[in-house]
């Protein structure tokens, strides 16, 4: 087709990028972006290339370095990268790898039976993007050196990036090491062209993946040094025998209802690829792969699931067909089950997929050569069939632990079940009581409880809502607060102790849900904070035994249902004073009233009146509750923002407080019996709800 004048576009607009000038032209093709994650993927491709190593079982320690010049270096211990010559580019295989964008040892199916990164399209990839890389290889007797500019081989005359250059292809011998030592060791410096000026490598994200990493690969020993700051060089060193059997143990949290389950096999499937034959064309072949899979499971008694999966070595966060293959056969292994068990009645409905992960830890990790990415950045696994034997492995593994469970766990095996069957069932009570409560009548012009006394303003941020001990307590919070901001609920004695009762229990205690649908967020794992009507949330009991009782079981559900509140620092408890000094002034001056919160308190204000001579008003009142103060005294003492004093309950440590609401809370009466009895002895009075 002619091209006009006017249009102005010909061939001579077109442009060819040659050999790496692609990668520095679109980066975020290949690392996903310039900054920070991009500049940590650079890390990875390298850190993965050792790994594979590993994998294959020719490495067994990897050192990385981040240098206080901002250059980052990776060394390993495996076979080191190829010295010899590629017959087809008549380069060293060094040149090969880090010149070449499709050029590596894991495409021809000899080198490598499993793989995660594409050793030559990572390396390349951060060769083209770093002002200055160097590598060095021991392989034979000899450490064999060379060094790039944004890909371009050459020698440098100084040290750093800046120093001068000028280009020379060959790779270099510089010196002898013992025949048996081999690996290579690759120091790069990222380029600034290219990198926004506040990227830098994470820390934390770099040590989260190395442990990934000797966990999935047992044996492996990955050591970090951090030695940016001079002043402050951190060294941390990893190293796991158990593989993922050890990474769930870490990963889970909560009271386990299950021992760390492994399954374990392996599946076979054909793809066509191109095959590099030995005149070095790509020729499409049809070849048979082996997928090995992995699995580690554990439940325990929470909501929460946590799913991490892997290909070979490579973190897949936003999973792929082998994760769909789990998730899609692990529900229909828990309804043959349940069903074969009669666990479930035949008028039940099945489980969800969500019904069987909450609770669940799990790490999926699949093996096999050659796998197929959703892109460079290999967040998504791709391999069709993965989904097939990944499923077909799950189906039969889990389901002979189910059916015919290990010695002395045919008793957690039908737990598991009932766990499974319960949470269908809670599911399902909790979609009928927000159905429930959403049904409104013709006179209703409200799905809120009639007792709720409300706020008039909806600004979240400034809004409290008081939960109030007693309708006696109520009457006087409602002339002493502040309607436009201060919402009250009054709950009628203590509510029902969540921490030994099942979901559905609790829905049916109207308290319990009059609460829930109050805050008006959900519960459980539906629980939305950004859908909370309140800003605070704040439990006005009395100043005594059963009003500790009462906030306790009032934090029990707050904890176990609604404990984003919680994390938020969005919960408080009010204090009320315990005791009403009046001291007397001569004349017509008023008298003085002093709120005290103790008894060592009261005892201070009254040796201190009659240090001074002053005369303290009998009898002094001792307040029994909430509801013998007025309105004023209240609002003074207790819900007034200028004078009052709030006490925010955090949650600093999760498990520390799974552990002690199971304790303190929970079914079993010993360790209670026993840990009131060891803190008797030793407990100071004064610090009783302190």
């Amino acid at each position: 087709m002619a091209t006009s004048p006017a249009s102005g576009y010909s061939a001579k607009d077109l442009s060819v990028l040659e050999g790496l000038e692609a990668v520095r032209k679109r980066p975020g093709m290949y690392i996903g972006s310039t900054d920070g994650r991009g500049l940590m993927h650079c890390l990875w491709e390298i850190v993965d290339n050792a790994v594979d190593e590993a994998l294959g079982g020719f490495c067994t320690a990897i050192q990385v370095t981040l240098h206080a010049d901002g250059s980052a270096e990776v060394a390993d211990n495996g076979r080191g990268i190829p010295v010899d010559v590629e017959p087809k580019t008549k380069l060293t295989g060094v040149e090969v790898v880090l010149t070449k964008l499709h050029a590596g040892g894991k495409f021809g199916g000899g080198s490598y039976t499993a793989s995660g990164g594409l050793h030559g399209v990572g390396a390349s990839v951060v060769n083209a993007l770093s002002s200055r890389l160097d590598v060095e290889v021991d392989r034979g007797g000899k450490v064999h050196a060379m060094s790039f500019r944004r890909g371009v081989p050459g020698t440098f005359d100084g040290d750093g990036p800046d120093a001068g250059f000028s280009r020379k292809s060959g790779l270099q011998v510089v010196g002898k090491c013992s025949r048996t030592r081999t690996g290579t060791r690759i120091r790069w410096w990222a380029d600034r062209q290219v990198f926004t000026r506040d990227a830098a490598y994470d820390r934390e994200a770099l040590r989260e993946r190395a442990m990934q990493s000797t966990f999935l690969v047992p044996g492996l020993t990955i050591a970090i040094t951090d030695s940016r700051d001079p002043e402050d060089v951190w060294t941390e060193s990893f190293c796991h025998k158990g593989g993922i059997g050890e990474y769930v143990e870490l990963l889970s949290s909560g009271e386990a209802v299950t021992p760390v389950i492994r399954l374990t096999g392996e599946g076979r499937f054909h793809e066509t690829v191109p095959v590099l034959d030995a005149k070095g064309h790509m020729s499409p072949q049809e070849v048979e792969r082996t997928l090995a899979v992995d699995i580690a499971l554990r439940w325990d008694t929470g909501y929460d699931s946590t799913l991490r999966s892997f290909v070979n070595v490579i973190a897949t966060p936003k999973g792929g067909t082998h994760v769909a293959g789990f998730e899609r056969s692990i529900a229909k292994v828990f309804n043959d089950q349940l069903r074969g068990a009669k666990v479930l009645r035949a008028s039940e409905d099945n489980v969800t997929k969500d019904d069987v992960l909450e609770g669940l830890t799990a790490v999926v990790a699949v093996r096999l050569a050659e796998p197929q990415f959703e892109g460079q950045t290999k967040e998504i696994l791709g391999t069709p069939a993965a989904s097939r034997i990944v499923g077909n492995v799950l189906a039969k593994e889990l389901g002979s632990w189910l059916s015919s469970p290990p010695r002395g766990e045919k008793a957690t095996a039908r737990n598991l079940l009932e766990k499974a069957a319960n949470a269908m069932r809670a599911r399902i009570a909790a979609r009928a009581h927000r159905d429930t409560q959403r049904r409104k009548t013709a006179l209703e012009s409200s799905a809120l409880p009639a007792k709720l006394v409300d706020c008039r303003s909806d600004d979240v941020d400034h809004t409290e809502l008081f939960i109030v001990e007693g309708d006696s307590a109520l009457g006087t919070a409602k002339t002493a607060r502040n309607a436009e901001f201060q919402a009250l609920l009054p709950i009628r004695g203590k509510i029902l102790n969540v921490q030994k009762s099942s979901l559905a229990d609790m829905l049916k205690n109207a308290e319990c849900a009059s609460i829930i649908q109050v805050i008006g967020a959900g519960s459980g794992r539906t629980f939305d904070l950004t859908q909370a009507r309140y800003g605070r949330i704040i439990l006005m009991s009395d100043a005594d035994v059963d009003g500790a009782h009462i906030r306790c079981l009032l934090l029990t559900l707050i904890h176990r249902y609604l404990r984003p509140l919680l994390d938020e620092g969005r919960v408080f408890a009010a204090v009320p004073p315990l005791h009403r000094l009046e001291i007397v002034n001569a004349g017509s001056k008023a008298n003085e009233v002093i709120y005290t919160y103790s008894d060592q308190e009261m005892k201070a204000v009254l040796a201190d009146a009659e240090r001074r001579g002053r005369r303290v008003k009998d009898p002094v009142q001792r307040y029994k509750g909430l509801g013998e103060m007025d309105a004023s005294q209240l609002r003074e003492t207790t819900m007034d923002p200028a004078h009052r004093t709030l006490r925010r309950i955090t949650m600093s440590d999760a498990q520390a407080a799974e552990t002690v609401f199971d304790l303190l809370m929970g079914s079993d009466v010993a360790p209670r019996r026993d840990f009131i009895v060891d803190g008797a002895a030793s407990l100071d009075r004064e610090r009783i709800d302190a």
